[in-house]
């Protein structure tokens, strides 16, 4: 089984702030770590290898130092690792770096029979771009899988809902985006770790993708941010006093004026 796993490298959500001349996340000297949701789509790609076989190749789009989080990923067990960078590519909005990615698993010499992403990012929170991807591929996506086990057609599939679950039969080859309860990401062994850091990791730029110009970087992304900011915080409070009966009656009174019951 040929097993493709797209990650993102971010900054540590604790420690990133907003530059407010630009509007943009401030990266600068802020640690980046593996996307969270994706070490569950990783762990869950290993998980298949170990039980019917095959290769797991990880891809990452992003800077230079992206290769870390790909390092990362062979540390914990994956096969390949391929980095997609380009100045070109810079400034993508997720319908670009969906294009963009998809151009990248084409270009693999064998073609994967199951694609797995992160539920969303932790930086840009649109969970877009594994259906993205599935688009501009022609695949079958299904999002939120617990578990997922192979048959002989395709593949069996948990979807966790609001209610509970639902259980899905999808063809091969397929993608799907992977929520944080199907499990935990392993420990990497000290061999594999040693193996990382020495492992040769292409990376694939505009020359070797070949993108149609218009729809990739800055100038192809359909979305645009004008600002992004932290939302005031109202501390408008009102305590309520008397019997409880009586507090209740008030506090209904003041939701419907307030519509909101």
């Amino acid at each position: 089984m040929n097993i493709v796993v797209c990650i993102k490298q971010v900054p540590d959500s604790d420690k990133v702030t907003i530059d407010r001349e630009t509007n943009r996340l401030n990266r600068a000297g802020v640690p980046s770590i593996i996307n969270p949701f994706d070490e569950n789509a990783l762990e869950m790609a290993l998980q298949l290898k170990d039980k019917h076989g095959g290769k797991v190749t990880v891809i990452s789009m992003g800077p230079p130092q992206a290769v870390e989080a790909l390092r990362t990923a062979l540390s914990h067990g994956a096969d390949d690792a391929i980095l997609i960078s380009d100045r070109k590519f810079g400034g993508a909005d997720t319908w670009a770096t969906s294009y963009t990615i998809s151009l990248a698993i084409k270009k693999l010499e064998v073609q994967p029979d199951i694609i797995l992403f992160g539920k969303q990012a932790i930086d840009g929170d649109t969970a877009q771009v594994g259906p993205g991807v599935a688009h501009f591929l022609d695949l079958p996506m299904l999002t939120y899988a617990k578990a997922v086990e192979p048959t002989d057609a395709g593949f069996k599939v948990e979807k966790v809902t609001e209610d509970g679950y639902e259980i899905w039969e999808i063809d091969k080859p397929a993608a799907f985006t992977v929520v944080k309860e199907a499990n935990q990401l392993r420990m990497p062994s000290l061999k594999k770790k040693m193996a990382a850091k020495k492992a040769e990791i292409p990376t694939w730029g505009f020359d070797d993708l070949n993108p149609i110009e218009e729809n990739i970087g800055l100038a192809g992304s359909p979305t645009k941010v004008s600002k992004i900011f932290a939302p005031p915080v109202k501390l408008n409070k009102e305590i309520l006093s008397g019997e409880p009966a009586e507090m209740i009656t008030e506090l209904i009174q003041k939701l419907k004026e307030r519509n909101v019951l």
